[in-house]
């Protein structure tokens, strides 16, 4: 799904980087347009970001490159059949794509695996050269295996890529889908949020065309012998410690006549010996996030061994949700060092080099956040759990106590604080969608909100450092399906009145047809066509149970 997030804009520069600068490409873009495109980022809903992420890169496509869109999950939710390609790839349909986008639902489940099949024949890949660039803020849902569909259709194919963006996935998720795209050669991008797809969209398009390459040089004239080596730098983490000669950088630029740096001419890592031309030079060297530098002046004959100490230890993390409780690997890890604007951000186990003095810690695991400042000593390696203090829960939703399990792409949860404000609502402490919904949470009273289609149920809940908890939700509902031939819209009431004589509206649809699960009892239907005449049906629904209703 995880920036970019995640993203779709990154999409996008995907797209741009397999086809900018090349002669009438043909792409084809598939757009995840599953429910859980509603979920939001820095409060703007994702299927947003994607519509105006599209609209904007589009309008830099090359006229003559050849470009489709794909969608599914945008008509039926539950459906594993819900692909369509809605603009087949042709030159010059920006403004139709933008158009489709802006008008899609987005309400299904995740067919990935089979759409970037459909597209990829859609294309002929067998016989031309095809890219597709899928756009997913989730994993398969229908059964498809993506990694094994890479390799049949880079083993099948004249020339065939998948580019992949996991629009707001974890890094673990990120990892199950981007075989796809590395099976094909093509590229995965992990999009979090909208400003760093913005950044890399604006990078990538902007970045110029590649030039030819410049016609070699003339074999210079043969120079004097020269020493092996005249620069031998060593550098070390505190004064009087071990040379660093592994996971360690050097760059070398040019110095300018104001003694700043001029032209890079080399980056080099480890145990670094070079042969330096006479001159001016500026040195980095660098370990982790700690580095230090020096104006240089090789001079012809000599040999130069400069030392260079960066006043640096080695911090060793391992964030933990509870005391005793494995890694969280996807456990956020933010170390503001001295020096430092902007912190660098860490996930899982974390081991890095910093310059020493207060390194502020702040470790994340779901809504569960601990802040520790730690003194590291030049030369120091300080390893340590970090407790965050959390508890983790699993949470579904049952159709009825002990009966089948919720699944469909409507299903979702969230939580609350138990605990009301003076107005009587209640502080949202985070959501998630779909089955086995998981919710890492510090100590507290809450309460779960979960909802299936219609259907929605409260229930309270504590959590308590260490302890897993396996939620399980009766939902007391059942199954609506409505049939309601030639007509334009469905629409379920409850039976019961109001003082003032109407019937509350439950849900809608403008469809002959309409599914929904929905909290047992008796209800009214109505539908409604297009010359505005009604009919009525009655039916009952109950819990655990699926009842049919034609209405004509």
């Amino acid at each position: 799904m995880a920036i970019l997030a995640r993203s779709v804009a990154a999409a996008i520069l995907l797209l741009s980087t397999t086809t900018f600068g090349f002669a009438a490409n043909k792409v084809i873009i598939i757009l995840d347009a599953s429910g859980s495109m509603w979920a939001q980022i820095d409060g703007k809903p994702k299927l947003e970001i994607a519509r105006e992420s599209l609209r904007t890169v589009l309008q830099s496509v090359p006229a003559d490159d050849e470009i489709g869109f794909m969608a599914y999950g945008h008509r039926e939710k539950g459906s594993c059949d819900d692909i369509q390609l809605i603009v087949p790839p042709q030159a010059g349909s920006a403004s139709a794509i933008s158009a489709a986008a802006d008008s899609m639902k987005f309400l299904g489940k995740t067919p990935l695996t089979a759409a970037v099949k459909q597209a990829a024949e859609a294309l002929k890949y067998t016989e031309d050269k095809a890219t597709v660039v899928l756009i997913t803020d989730g994993l398969e849902t229908c059964g498809g295996d993506p990694c094994a569909l890479g390799k049949e259709l880079k083993a099948s194919g004249v020339d065939f890529t998948a580019d992949v963006v996991g629009f707001g996935l974890t890094a673990d998720e990120g990892k199950q889908i981007a075989c796809l795209a590395d099976n094909t050669g093509g590229k995965y991008i992990q999009a979090s949020d909208e400003k760093a797809l913005q950044e890399a969209l604006v990078e990538t398009v902007a970045a110029p065309a590649p030039e030819p390459a410049p016609a070699p040089a003339p074999a210079p004239a043969p120079e004097p012998a020269k020493p092996e080596f005249n620069f031998m730098p060593t550098v070390v983490l505190a004064e009087g410690g071990d040379p660093v000669t592994d996971g360690n950088a050097w760059g070398v630029y040019k110095a300018k006549s104001d003694g700043t740096r001029g032209d890079n001419v080399t980056t080099e890592y480890g145990d670094y010996k070079a042969n330096l031309e006479p001159g001016d030079y500026i040195v980095v060297a660098r370990d982790g996030e700690a580095k230090t530098e020096q104006k240089i002046k090789i001079e012809a004959g000599q040999v130069y061994k400069p030392l260079f100490t960066l006043n640096a230890g080695t911090l060793i993390l391992h964030p933990r949700p509870s005391q005793g409780a494995d890694v969280a690997s996807g456990a956020a890890v933010v170390i503001a060092y001295p020096g430092v604007d902007n912190p660098p951000a860490y996930y899982g186990d974390t081991k890095v080099v910093l310059p020493a003095g207060d390194e502020k810690v702040t470790v994340t695991i779901g809504q569960g956040v601990v802040t520790e400042t730690i003194l590291l000593a030049a030369g120091r390696v300080i390893d340590k759990d970090i407790i965050v203090g959390v508890g983790h829960v699993v949470a579904n939703a049952y159709y009825v106590a002990g009966g089948d399990k919720a699944d469909s792409s409507g299903t979702g949860f969230k939580v609350l604080k138990a605990k009301k404000k003076i107005d009587g609502t209640r502080d949202e402490v985070t959501y998630a969608y779909g089955p086995d919904s998981k919710f890492d949470l510090p100590p507290d009273d809450y309460v779960l909100i979960a909802t299936v289609d219609l259907a929605v149920v409260e229930q309270p809940f504590s959590v308590k450092v260490g302890e897993f908890q396996d939620l399980k939700v009766a939902m007391n509902a059942g199954v609506l399906a409505i049939t309601a031939p030639g007509t334009s819209k469905i629409e379920i009431f409850e039976t019961k009145k109001d003082i003032n004589g109407n019937r509350k509206s439950i849900g809608y649809a403008y469809d002959e047809k309409y599914q929904a699960t929905i909290a047992a009892g008796d209800y009214a239907v109505v539908s409604e066509k297009s010359d505005n005449s009604k009919k009525e049906g009655a039916v009952t629904v109950k819990a655990g149970e699926r009842v049919e209703l034609t209405v004509q």
